[in-house]
């Protein structure tokens, strides 16, 4: 192996590294705004950010089941 593959290898583990920690990151916000979503009431949210709070649910709401789950575990696992 050459250094070049080296360090392309060595690159490739760090990006990889980077992007499992953005997901986790992702999955923190996505569990908590999960839960937000489950606990609102939107009936008396004020109108102003009735759209987003829409926005937000229908956001939750297209997560696969996997991902919902795995976002959810995430929030419990730290305690959230």
């Amino acid at each position: 192996m050459n250094v070049k593959e080296t360090t392309g290898g060595f690159m490739l583990s760090q990006e990889v590294e980077i992007l499992m920690a953005e997901r986790a990151k992702l999955l923190r916000v996505a569990g908590a705004a999960a839960q937000f979503v489950a606990v609102m009431d939107s009936d008396n949210l004020p109108e102003k950010v009735a759209t987003e709070a829409e926005v937000l649910a229908e956001s939750v709401n297209a997560l696969s089941e996997d991902s919902l789950r795995d976002a959810l575990l995430s929030i419990r696992r730290q305690g959230a």
